[in-house]
């Protein structure tokens, strides 16, 4: 993971700097690569911090606007807050104000909680540096891996591309970073409605048939081959037997756009959790002949170079 310097903006008369991060959505699972592969794209929620004389202030605009919380509930706060934590310095939100533009749908399997998670750690690690240690790239990952519960959203959103994420035996999680072949396309089938992580991953068993598991290691391994080396193998490659079949009949609209695709040629999967669907097609795609009531269709670019500070 490379280093991200900070860059600051002139002081405006009652309050400090104004440190801004981009961070891209992201497709978690990909079909059989379950809870470790991830995949970030070029539509990014931007955030912005700076310290005042104030109280805590968090203005947003977007996705969520409207639902989520305002104060020190918020996820960027309290991603902030870890840290600031970890690097020793005060983590008291008092004096901040947060301004969140966010442009990734929530609760669609785009990785909109990864977003946030990873723009507070980075805005965290810049206001640490003033009063404590700048945290590591590995540090952020693995306070990142621990807010988000694993690693398959946030180490795409940190070093974009696409990215294998496991934990290793001491407990520290590691990303892999690859550059996907350029002749893949993703068509992003943003989903209207949404769902909740929590309840779709308790729909799934707590053990599944040897020969399910065998077939998606089979095909999670041709994955890395067909996304990095060769497409040709996408559609076999992007097959699931653990997660997908389970999750069906709480997104009917999803699994059935999904099925169409497939049946067509086209590897598609699930958007991490759902209910959003993702193609990853490297011929002709005609986007319009696809469209479909509740999803909002579009290619979206890879985003090569994950989150970043920006001027």
């Amino acid at each position: 993971m490379s280093a991200m310097p900070a860059e600051r903006l002139p002081v405006v008369a009652g309050e400090g700097p104004t440190i801004t991060v981009r961070v891209p959505a992201t497709s978690a699972n990909l079909g059989p690569g379950f809870d470790s592969f991830g995949l970030a794209l070029a539509r990014y929620d931007e955030v912005s911090v700076c310290r005042t004389d104030g109280p805590l202030e968090v203005v947003v605009s977007g996705f969520g606007a409207d639902d989520v919380p305002l104060d020190d509930r918020h996820l960027i706060i309290r991603a902030i807050g870890t840290a600031l934590t970890a690097a020793g310095a005060p983590a008291d939100p008092t004096g901040l104000r947060l301004t969140c533009v966010n442009r990734i749908p929530h609760g669609g399997g785009l990785g909109s909680s990864a977003a946030a998670i990873v723009a507070g750690l980075l805005l965290g690690r810049e206001l640490a540096a003033e009063n404590g240690r700048r945290l590591s790239d590995d540090e952020l990952l693995a306070l990142a891996t621990a807010m988000e519960g694993h690693p398959d959203n946030v180490a795409p959103a940190l070093v974009g591309g696409f990215t294998l994420a496991f934990t290793g035996e001491d407990g520290v999680p590691v990303a892999i970073r690859r550059d996907v072949h350029p002749d893949v396309r993703i068509v992003v089938f943003a989903a209207q409605e949404s769902s909740s992580t929590h309840h779709t991953r308790g729909l799934l068993p707590a053990t599944v048939p040897h020969a399910d598991a065998a077939a998606n290691a089979a095909d999670a391994a041709l994955l890395v081959h067909a996304l990095t080396v060769d497409p040709a193998y996408l559609l076999p490659a992007t097959r699931d037997r653990l997660h997908q079949p389970y999750r069906a009949a709480s997104m009917p609209a999803s699994a059935a756009l999904m099925t169409h695709l497939r049946a067509a040629g086209v590897p598609a999967v699930i958007s991490g959790a759902g209910p959003s669907v993702i193609a990853l097609v490297a011929g002709d795609f005609d986007v319009n002949a696809w469209r479909r009531p509740g999803f909002d269709v579009d290619f979206v670019p890879v985003c090569p170079a994950g989150a970043r500070l920006v001027d």
